[in-house]
């Protein structure tokens, strides 16, 4: 007896976005809840996204002259406890190891957060003079930090990432490194996951724990809330000094290195998921879909239909399409359609003896769901179409989102409503902006940077703080967050 189509087996987008969001992820198999609190699961088709950011960016990683290493798991607390802020910041967040080989460890040994502190000591090691650096490493690798709330890919005890770590002779050398990380980050959220966000700068209470300066890519959810999606940090000369690590210059003078880091984690998969789906499922961005074209033979198809479908998927193989052809006995032609929207796969093609005989395909492209016959010729447009159509969407939705507010009125009722993000006035005291965030729940994303090559920093304008009326210069960006 075939499966027949269910389609009510999937929670609606439209109804709740937060239950929906759980229940699509694990009915399109991407992840599931490990058997530890905090922890999951990334199963092979979740698993293969990312996959596929790895097989983006570390050729781009690889071009600026950053090589792939790896560091250990385990690092001296210690360590971390040289950095003040540092420490401070993760503490809440760390697992610690104190016992192991059947005794209690004399050290105790931090399961990793973040790696600067562990990366810094062999650094110290590996260099004398300014011949020796710039040094320029990445890892991907996982990440612990504990937490008692957590939400699949968003937020969960253990993740994947990779963070790169760079040390130069010049403050200039590495601030230009963190801006390259940032944009690196942008082009990858734009081209491969087709997500529209706002590049900007951290906040003095936002900003990473020990860093100088950070930097941070936003995108908006389908909620109103605020996603980051990465950071980039400008560390300054804080670690070196920390670790009391200098180098000679040119004149035999000591030099504490100009430090810098950047990481882009799996929370990116949460995002793609978030804002690319509809009630009949996930929609994947052809760019990124493990499967980009499913292809469904009608059950009861004669077997010289059969062939013909395979041919079509051989002929999709060799221009480089990641194709499946699902061929499987016992399940109807509407439990496969159903299969597979719910998994996202970009074009679904049904081909029947009546295709076969045109010798064509019924193209269904997963964004609009429109059906067409075409031929195998038509199908690289169609996915480089809804690549497209998918990041537009997801622009049109943050910048229709997006208020400019001058009134605190205004700025409550947004964010008691519809919210999205708020360009607002601040002063730039840290006392307004935890004074807004307690009573609208938004807080301070960044302040935005669109801005011609090599300028740095925003261009002043005048304007009166939001919250307590004060002078203020900048309009930063503000949201609920996740």
């Amino acid at each position: 007896m075939q499966k027949q189509f269910e389609k009510k087996e999937l929670k609606k987008k439209s109804d709740n976005l937060s239950d929906w969001y759980t229940d699509v992820i694990l009915k399109a198999q991407l992840a599931d809840y490990a058997p530890i609190k905090g922890c999951m699961v990334i199963r092979p088709y979740g698993f293969a996204l990312w996959e596929g950011i790895q097989h983006y960016m570390d050729p781009l990683i690889k071009a600026h002259k950053v090589e792939n290493a790896y560091f250990p798991l385990f690092i001296p607390e210690k360590f971390l406890n040289l950095e003040k802020e540092h420490v401070e910041g993760f503490a809440p967040h760390m697992a610690v190891v104190t016992f192991a080989g059947g005794e209690e460890l004399k050290e105790r040994l931090v399961v990793r957060p973040t790696s600067e502190t562990i990366m810094y000591e062999m650094y110290k090691r590996w260099t004398q003079s300014y011949r020796d650096l710039p040094i320029r490493i990445n890892q991907w690798n996982n990440i612990v930090r504990w937490e008692k709330r957590t939400y699949l890919f968003l937020r969960t005890s253990e993740f994947l990432w990779q963070e790169g770590h760079c040390a130069h002779n010049t403050h200039k050398e590495s601030v230009s490194e963190v801006r390259w990380a940032l944009d690196m980050y942008k082009e990858t959220y734009q081209n491969l996951l087709a997500l529209y966000g706002v590049a900007g700068v951290k906040s003095e209470s936002e900003k990473f724990a020990g860093a100088k300066k950070t930097y941070t890519f936003e995108m908006l959810m389908p909620d109103g809330k605020a996603l980051q999606g990465c950071t980039s940090h400008d560390l300054g000369q804080n670690f070196a000094k920390a670790f009391h690590w200098t180098v000679q210059d040119e004149k035999g003078q000591p030099l504490y290195p100009w430090q810098n880091s950047w990481g882009f984690s799996t929370r990116s998969i949460g995002g793609l998921i978030m804002a690319h789906g509809d009630d009949q499922g996930l929609i994947m961005p052809p760019n990124i879909a493990p499967i980009q074209v499913i292809l469904i033979p009608i059950p009861g198809s004669s077997p010289k239909t059969i062939k013909y479908a395979i041919a079509q998927r051989e002929a999709l193989k060799k221009i480089g399409i990641r194709v499946k052809c699902d061929d499987k006995d016992g399940e109807s032609a509407g439990f496969k359609f159903n299969k597979w929207e719910v998994r996202g796969v970009p074009i679904r093609l049904e081909i029947g003896d009546k295709e076969a005989e045109e010798g064509i395909v019924t193209a269904v492209a997963r964004d609009t769901m429109q059906k067409k016959k075409v031929s195998i010729d038509e199908i690289s447009g169609m996915l480089e179409t809804i690549q497209q159509n998918l990041l537009e969407t997801h622009k049109k939705f943050t910048l229709d989102h997006t208020h400019t507010v001058e009134s605190y009125d205004h700025f409550k009722k947004i964010m008691a409503g519809e919210r999205g993000f708020i360009s607002a006035f601040w002063c730039e005291d840290a006392s307004c902006e935890t004074k807004i965030k307690a009573e609208t729940k938004a807080s301070n994303r960044c302040l935005p940077l669109d801005l011609p090559a090599g300028r740095q920093v925003p261009k002043e304008e005048k304007g009166t703080c939001v919250h307590c009326g004060k002078p203020a210069t900048h309009r930063w960006l503000f949201a609920q967050a996740y």
